[in-house]
């Protein structure tokens, strides 16, 4: 693909400052947990986690992306908030965020702008 792109294809494309960073999320519930309760907290986390920070989620209860609600980047500081939430929860065994990643790219580096 041409490497010298006008400022509309990059944005279309959401690359270089368009760039659009996420991270990817894995839940680990206990196990004698009902699906009302996994439900349940579901809902909080939607709220709570999500909501409350304008963050989008996609996926399933256990793993998924998440990434801004509107276009744009999450930031270390969401990315911070949604780990201390899940932290203070008892449903969970563990989970483990990545780092920030390119949501639309997954293989391409951040820039460093």
């Amino acid at each position: 693909m041409a490497t010298n792109r006008s400022r509309r294809l990059r944005k279309k494309l959401c690359v270089d400052e368009f760039q659009e960073l996420g991270f990817e999320l894995n839940l680990n519930f206990k196990d004698d947990l009902t699906d009302e309760v996994i439900d349940a907290f579901l809902e909080q986390f939607l709220r709570d986690a999500m909501t409350a920070n304008s963050l989008g989620y996609v996926g399933g209860d256990d793993y998924g992306l998440v990434c801004l609600g509107k276009r744009g980047s999450v930031n270390e500081a969401q990315r911070a908030s949604v780990e201390a939430w899940l932290k203070g929860r008892n449903e969970l065994t563990d989970f483990s965020a990545s780092p920030l990643m390119d949501v639309w790219y997954p293989d391409s580096p951040i820039n460093q702008a």
